[in-house]
C-alpha cells in the first residue's frame, strides 16, 4: 500500500523492474514483486539483487534525511556497505527494502536497511555514503 512505481534511471536495475517506491518524511522505501529474472540458480532472490536495492535504499533515504535537514548535496557515494542474509525469499513474494536507521552529517551517512519477503526479515545491511556538499 502506497508505492508507486520507481522511475529513477538506473541502467543496473533497468532488467529488474518494474520496482517500486514508497516515500515517508525520512525514507525511501523500495519493494519489488520477486520474478525469475531476480534470481539464483536455486531460484530464490540473489544475493546480489538485494544488496543493490538495499544500498539504493539507505541512500536515497540518507538523501530525504539530509533534505530535511537543509543541507544541500551534490551527489552521496557507498563507501561501505555489508549485508547479512537470513533466509531466502522465493518467485512472487513481495520484497521491501526498509531503511531502519539513518545517521546523517556533512561528510558522512549512516543507514541500516531491513529486507522483508511477505512481511519476514530476510536479510539487513547496513552501510556508509560519502556526503559531496553542493
Amino acid at each position: 500500500e502506497g508505492f508507486e512505481l520507481f522511475t529513477r534511471a538506473s541502467p543496473l536495475m533497468d532488467p529488474w523492474r518494474p520496482l517500486y517506491a514508497r516515500a515517508a518524511p525520512d525514507r525511501i522505501v523500495l519493494g519489488v514483486h520477486l520474478r525469475e529474472p531476480h534470481t539464483n540458480s536455486r531460484a530464490t532472490a540473489h544475493g546480489g539483487l538485494i544488496a543493490a536495492l538495499a544500498d539504493q535504499a539507505m541512500g536515497m533515504s540518507c538523501g530525504v534525511k539530509l533534505a530535511a535537514e537543509g543541507i544541500a548535496v551534490s551527489n552521496l557515494w557507498t563507501t561501505s556497505l555489508a549485508v547479512e542474509y537470513l533466509t531466502s525469499a522465493k518467485v512472487g513474494q513481495w520484497l521491501a527494502f526498509e531503511t531502519t536507521f539513518a545517521r546523517i552529517g556533512k561528510t558522512l551517512c549512516y543507514a541500516e536497511c531491513d529486507v522483508s519477503a511477505d512481511g519476514e526479515t530476510i536479510a539487513r545491511a547496513r552501510a556508509n555514503f560519502r556526503v559531496a556538499p553542493a
